[in-house]
């Protein structure tokens, strides 16, 4: 049976970072973001106020600048590596972010099967951001079983990887998970846990014997 290998983006694949601050710095307001990724990260705003406010603080953002923020962002090594490992195996793998789908989105270009983000207006925006279309930890389970149901498989054959609190019902969903350079929400959760900057360390925990 093939397995499906589930990463988290913000703090996951992105080191030390997320990709709405990795944005908002093209825009010089990196550290308004900040405070609004702290907020979240202690469960004092939900996922729809933090798409709100971030969302307003790019009423300048162009494609341009996410690009920008894309090729910068500091990135975990190995990811490519980790991703064309897992095509090989005849396995799936696949992101799931609360971060805005048109960032997320871009890692089908690194082979990711599918990535999945929460639903923003099209950049530059004309639109307000609509709260249905945010993601939140128990979409994370959700969505991840569409994509079992997509690619053949069952819950009992899924990793998850992630580092925080929009994590938890995933990690509580699936057998195999690893807390990759994880906060304190995720304690005694995963089955493994890394502390790096390779993701192919993280993969190794989790993968099957060869």
């Amino acid at each position: 049976m093939a397995r499906l290998h589930l990463f988290d983006l913000d703090g996951t694949l992105l080191h030390g970072s997320s990709a709405p601050v990795e944005i908002s710095r093209q825009l010089g307001l990196e550290a308004e973001t900040v405070a609004l990724d702290q907020a979240i990260s202690a469960g004092l705003i939900g996922p729809p106020e933090y798409a709100t406010r971030v969302h307003a603080l790019w009423s300048e953002l162009t494609e341009a600048h996410v690009t920008s923020a894309f090729k910068g962002a500091p990135w975990m090594s190995g990811i490519e590596h980790v991703w064309a490992e897992i095509r090989a195996n005849g396995d799936y793998c696949a992101v799931i972010s609360l971060s805005p789908s048109f960032f997320v989105e871009r890692l089908t270009g690194w082979g990711a099967h599918a990535a999945h983000g929460s639903l923003f207006p099209t950049v530059p925006f004309t639109e307000a951001v609509d709260p249905a279309g945010i993601l939140s930890s128990a979409a994370k389970v959700q969505i991840a079983d569409r994509l079992c149901e997509e690619f053949g498989v069952g819950r009992a054959d899924c990793v998850a990887y992630g580092d925080s609190l929009s994590d938890r019902d995933l990690f509580g969903a699936v057998p195999v998970s690893v807390a990759v350079n994880a906060d304190r929400h995720l304690e005694g959760l995963a089955t493994h846990s890394y502390v790096g900057l390779d993701l192919w360390g993280a993969y190794e925990l989790a993968r099957r014997p060869q």
